[in-house]
């Protein structure tokens, strides 16, 4: 019997049904060794010697591990094909005894017959410079942490953490937030006009362009007006029109990146959701009929490359569901950007053939949901070209210029499947006009406008701007949003990024005092500087070692700066008043958390949980429904008059009401129908709901 070590429980499983008899799969559980979490665990004196030990939480896997190890006549390490996964094998061999220059090593791009069968044919010895990559970036992440946090314990407040990613993440909130905040809306003025041409009677419409053959900005209402008067009972004529076929390419496979900010946009899902279904796509699932599945390839990935095998897979699907026309005259590769890592492919899924319908019935909803996402974004990569007819006519009257622009599909292409979202503007298809065409004008407007101020970042936006900061990399994105969020530098507010109080004071605090450490291009450095370790251009220990005398020396002047100085969070002011003593609530951070108290405070002590109202109100007492969590964290809907009424339910509140009882009882969502929990009316839910 042979020994094979993977990371996850659901992993052994599906490995262990593909390898077959010969073979024992047991799961590490993740890491079982790592630094200590009551010290440093690093002699920064000694070249970053780091002392290792094993996890007490994982004494009995460890065991039986070793156990399991002594029976086997060979043991195979099958940690995820990243740094992260070569380093759990490397401390693995190390707990084990097997050593660094056996071929144990093996990697599954993907948990299939084929990836599994790859794998075990190529074992290979552990690659110490993906291990040092691991203990690199690990050293300098608990150098920095340790070294910070303290510091701010003294100068803000216990318990506070700083992180070498995670504070210039929250930087760059706080800053788009500031920016939000100064900016200043500049008027500025539209004309629009709506036309018809009479043979056809169809109303489109024309935006005003220029003046007199000059293009002209229209700063406030006078200008408006100076166009208007211009075109007051005069016609309107089609001087030229411009017509033009367009070709638009299908997006790239998904990378890390890429998938997160689609899933966001498109689904709705937090970075942490979607980084754990597609953990459980890789691994495998049971399908009915075909035992545990592993439907993607390996989740955590900058490249854009794909196989040939998948390649032709997804040109044989295409063929066969779509038809020739579908294809590309040529197949489809996909440039990586420089700086991506290219150990493995693009996202894609693992067997293009299986459609994300034909198993909806074996995934959970989050899994049918990400995996077609996938599934079709990939399909999509490998069709031809959407093709539009483009149409752009110049219309004129007395020296003033509109354009109407529209398009109309000529073949649709790549977008039967799947479209990127980022293209909002409908479809507007234009009359057939011509040149010398005369128009009847339906209607014109001076329209006024403002400036508007850059918007917060959502998830996906901000995960966008961490890889083109180069801040962080594709294993990071996730744990570092829900590391910002958790200790309360950032909250949500709907689906944006908001900084706390606490967040911005201690963006200050690290600004003032390490400003290098804070800055977005010394990190994104940084990055590039361990990537190098990784691909064995520079020394692990040098690295640390550039990097740690600078920042030693910026930790004592910053010691001495501060010296007898303390930060103040500040309190963040609500509308809610005290029920005992009738003045102002405020948001206040506690051991737990955030939470209400009394501002007057030490005189009135009141406090409590902050819980916001969903709009909804309770259908048995009329009071408001607030939104709530159970002891497993389970989100649910209950009444605020908890315990004397009790009413709660997993439906979503909406603002609509029941037209049927007409005395404003609250609607509720469930799998896209709104109904009310009185009377019993149902009604399709809208797009919005």
């Amino acid at each position: 019997m042979d020994l094979v070590i993977v990371e996850s429980p659901s992993k052994a499983k599906t490995v262990e049904k593909y390898l077959g008899k010969g073979y024992k799969v047991e799961a590490s559980m993740g890491h079982i060794r790592d630094l200590p979490k009551s010290k440093l665990g690093v002699d920064v004196d000694n070249d970053f010697e780091p002392t290792y030990v094993e996890s007490k939480a994982k004494a009995d896997v460890i065991k039986q591990l070793k156990e399991t190890a002594k029976k086997a006549k060979k043991v195979y390490l099958a940690g995820d094909p990243d740094r992260e996964g070569e380093a759990i094998s490397w401390h693995l061999a190390h707990i084990l005894g097997i050593p660094e220059n056996e071929p144990v090593r093996v990697t599954f791009n993907e948990i299939t017959k084929t990836g599994v069968s790859q794998g075990m044919a190529n074992p290979r010895p552990i690659d110490m410079d993906l291990v040092n990559a691991q203990q690199a970036r690990r050293i300098l992440d608990r150098i920095v942490g340790y070294k910070l946090s303290p510091f701010l314990w003294r100068k803000v407040r216990k318990g506070l953490s700083a992180g070498r990613v995670q504070s210039v993440a929250v930087k760059m909130i706080v800053d788009r937030e500031r920016e939000i905040n100064s900016f200043k809306p500049e008027e500025y003025w539209s004309v629009d006009a709506k036309f018809t041409d009479p043979p056809s009677r169809k109303v489109f419409e024309a935006q005003f362009v220029s003046l007199d053959g000059k293009k002209t900005e229209l700063k406030d209402k006078a200008d408006a007006d100076a166009v208007l008067d211009r075109v007051k009972d005069q016609s309107f004529t089609v001087d030229k029109v411009r017509r033009s076929v367009r070709r638009k390419s299908p997006a790239p496979p998904f990378t890390t990146s890429t998938m997160q900010q689609d899933a966001s946009r498109k689904l709705g899902f937090q970075t942490a959701r979607t980084m754990k279904t597609a953990q459980q796509l890789y691994e495998g699932v049971e399908i009915e009929g075909m035992g545990a599945v592993g439907l993607i390839t390996y989740m955590r990935t900058d490249s854009l490359r794909i196989s040939d095998e998948a390649r032709n897979a997804a040109s044989d699907y295409i063929l066969n569901a779509y038809g020739k026309q579908y294809l590309p005259g040529s197949p489809r590769v996909y440039k990586s950007k420089n700086n991506a890592q290219d150990a493995h492919e693009a996202i894609r899924p693992s067997t293009p053939s299986i459609a994300p319908d034909s198993i909806k019935s074996s995934l959970s909803s989050d899994q049918y949901k990400l995996y077609k996402l996938i599934w079709e974004r990939f399909i999509a990569s490998q069709m031809a070209n959407q093709i539009l007819d483009t149409v752009s006519a110049d219309i004129t009257a007395n020296g003033a210029l509109f354009r109407a622009t529209g398009y109309s599909v000529k073949f649709p292409g790549f977008a039967v499947l799947y479209t990127d979202g980022k293209d909002d503007d409908e479809k507007k298809e234009l009359p057939e006009i011509n040149e010398g065409d005369k128009l009847s004008l339906k209607g014109i407007e001076g329209k006024q406008h403002f400036t508007q101020p850059p918007p917060r970042y959502t998830e996906g936006s901000f995960i966008k701007a961490l890889e083109e900061e180069g801040i962080g990399r594709p294993s990071t994105y996730a744990p570092t949003i829900s590391t910002i969020i958790n200790r309360f530098y950032v909250e949500r507010e709907g689906k944006s990024l908001k900084p706390t109080g606490l967040g911005e004071v201690t963006t200050d605090l690290l600004t003032d005092n390490f400003q290098k450490y804070v800055d977005t291009k010394f990190t994104a450095s940084m990055e590039e500087s361990l990537d190098d370790v990784e691909l064995g251009k520079k020394d692990w220990r040098e690295t640390l070692g550039e990097f740690y005398g600078d920042f030693a020396n910026t930790l004592s002047e910053a010691e001495i700066n501060m010296d007898g100085k303390r930060v103040k969070v500040p309190d963040e002011e609500t509308d809610e008043i005290c029920e005992i003593c009738g003045k102002p609530m405020l948001i206040k951070l506690g051991r737990f958390g955030r939470f209400l108290g009394c501002s007057g405070f030490p005189e009135c002590t009141n406090t409590k949980k902050i819980i916001k109202p969903t709009g909804g109100m309770c259908p048995k007492c009329g009071k408001n429904i607030l939104l709530k969590k159970s002891k497993k964290g389970r989100k649910y809907y209950g009444c605020e008059d908890n315990p004397t009424c009790d009413f709660m339910t997993w439906d979503i509140p909406v603002s609509d009401k029941c037209p049927k009882c007409n005395d404003g009882t609250t609607l509720f969502k469930n799998k896209g129908r709104l109904f009310c929990v009185k009377c019993g009316y149902e009604t399709a839910a809208r797009k919005d709901k």
